[in-house]
């Protein structure tokens, strides 16, 4: 469906651009489905997005722009006057638009706030902080509450005026006048009960609530173990603060899990996706995780050369070109750690990637994306490639005490290895997505084993040609 949108759809919305076909755009805002709208708009530039979204009914608008990335999001908020940011930020849900705010740099986050409503002002600030990892962070305050001393005809009456501005209706807590839980009752149990009954008589009391400096991961396990479509967050004197939602939880459960695999494959987490990733960005989150198995490798290269030259007899592997055999025993492990590591980051960063977005939502029909992709990753791998080949030259010149040209010949194969690994990591998942394949069968055991054979060959080959 994604495909279609891309293949079909974006090429009319460029066209009614073109020919100003406000009907048109208006139509296409209006009937699509905001996320849809969305991912076909990401594919044009800042400039362009406006001129559509100011062709959708206000709502809709902002579910569209909600749907954004929050990279893209600040992008598009720097084009608006103080009015239509202001009506922005009124009509956008409560988290998303602290979420917003939080990425906004402080003097422009200032002047946005200056421009809501006193009430919802303090609420923002309050909702901006808590600790970004807490539930507090993830909170909405946009819930419906009741008292319990009413009765259900009072309580659906109530809900009526409250459902506009609430995320969810389907639970409602009941609270007493210093806001603290006392209970909670569902919308359908409320529309079951007798019109006459009074929510404290078929409340339920017991209420699994989460203090808001929870940490927001446990509160999405949490609400997965319970099947839980929203659960309240308390303060440290039980008042109801405000409301975690499904939506929000599955969000940090995705978050949670896109950490775990980039950090088991040594890259640092990222902010936003990899795509929106600036390239110094993911060069820094990526090198600095190899620089430090580097400094590893190079210590295991250290040990090898303690119990080498503790051996009182020369092995038969080293009877016959002793300088090549040598160096090749004690950085062989190097060069196939560095190689190994880089292929298994590239293979990380693209299968969660393609995890996250199953289907080619920008572009990917026509190959674009994949060659803009491929290109990025060859540069990354060679400034990674001569970043560690810089370390591994020096580390073997000084404290090795090896000859300038064995020295090359380490940090020549790192740099060829280092490219092979990203190219690997980064051409096997596309050309499996391409065939229609589940591109995690390209494993980072696999591509490392891969990368190995490679690296033993390179290496012989390179140092062969140095020593020689």
């Amino acid at each position: 469906m994604q495909d279609t949108y891309q293949t079909l759809i974006l090429p009319d919305v460029q066209l009614m651009l073109q020919e100003g076909d406000i009907a048109g755009l208006a139509a296409f805002c209006n009937v699509v489905h905001p996320a849809a709208v969305a991912e076909i708009l990401d594919e044009l530039q800042d400039d362009q997005i406006w001129p559509i979204l100011d062709q959708a009914e206000l709502p809709v608008r902002v579910e569209i722009f909600e749907y954004m990335s929050l990279r893209r999001q600040i992008g598009l908020v720097e084009q608006l006057d103080t009015a239509k940011m202001s009506e922005l930020f009124e009509w956008m849900s409560a988290d998303d638009r602290v979420d917003l705010l939080s990425r906004m740099p402080p003097d422009r986050r200032e002047d946005v706030l200056r421009l809501i409503a006193r009430a919802e002002r303090n609420d923002i600030r309050k909702l901006l902080s808590y600790d970004e990892d807490s539930a507090g962070a993830i909170m909405t305050t946009e819930y419906a509450s009741l008292p319990a001393n009413i009765s259900v005809r009072e309580a659906l009456d109530q809900l009526r005026l409250q459902a506009p501005n609430s995320e969810t209706i389907y639970y409602v807590y009941i609270i007493s006048e210093d806001r603290r839980l006392e209970g909670f009752i569902s919308l359908r149990e409320l529309i079951l009960a007798r019109p006459d009954a009074r929510l404290a008589s078929i409340m339920q009391r017991d209420v699994i609530r989460f203090k808001v400096s929870e940490q927001r991961e446990v509160v999405a396990q949490e609400m997965g173990r319970y099947n839980f479509i929203a659960v309240p967050i308390v303060d440290a004197d039980d008042r109801l603060v405000g409301i975690v939602t499904h939506d929000d939880a599955m969000d940090v459960v995705q978050e949670e899990a896109t950490e775990d695999a980039y950090l088991q494959s040594a890259v640092a987490p990222l902010d936003d996706t990899y795509e929106d990733t600036p390239l110094l960005t993911i060069l820094w989150k990526r090198g600095i995780w190899l620089l430090f198995l580097s400094i590893v490798a190079l210590m295991n290269a250290r040990v090898i050369d303690h119990y080498r030259s503790s051996t009182s007899e020369t092995p038969p592997l080293f009877q016959h070109e002793t300088g090549l055999a040598t160096l090749i025993l004690l950085f062989l492990p190097l060069v196939m750690a560095s190689g190994g590591n880089a292929g298994s980051q590239s293979a990380t960063l693209f299968i969660r990637m393609f995890a996250l977005q199953p289907t080619d939502s920008k572009g990917g029909a026509d190959g674009l994306i994949d060659r803009r992709l491929i290109l990025r990753e060859f540069v990354i791998g060679m400034a990674l490639g001569v970043t560690l080949a810089s370390l591994d030259f020096m580390v073997a010149w000084v404290f090795f005490g090896l000859s300038i040209a064995e020295a090359a010949a380490i940090a020549t194969t790192v740099v060829v290895v280092v490219i092979l690994g990203t190219s690997a990591g980064t051409l096997l998942p596309l050309g499996l997505r391409r065939a229609g394949m589940d591109p995690a069968i390209m494993s980072n055991p696999l591509i490392a084993a891969m990368i190995d054979i490679l690296a033993v060959v390179i290496f012989y080959e390179i140092a062969g040609q140095y020593l020689s």
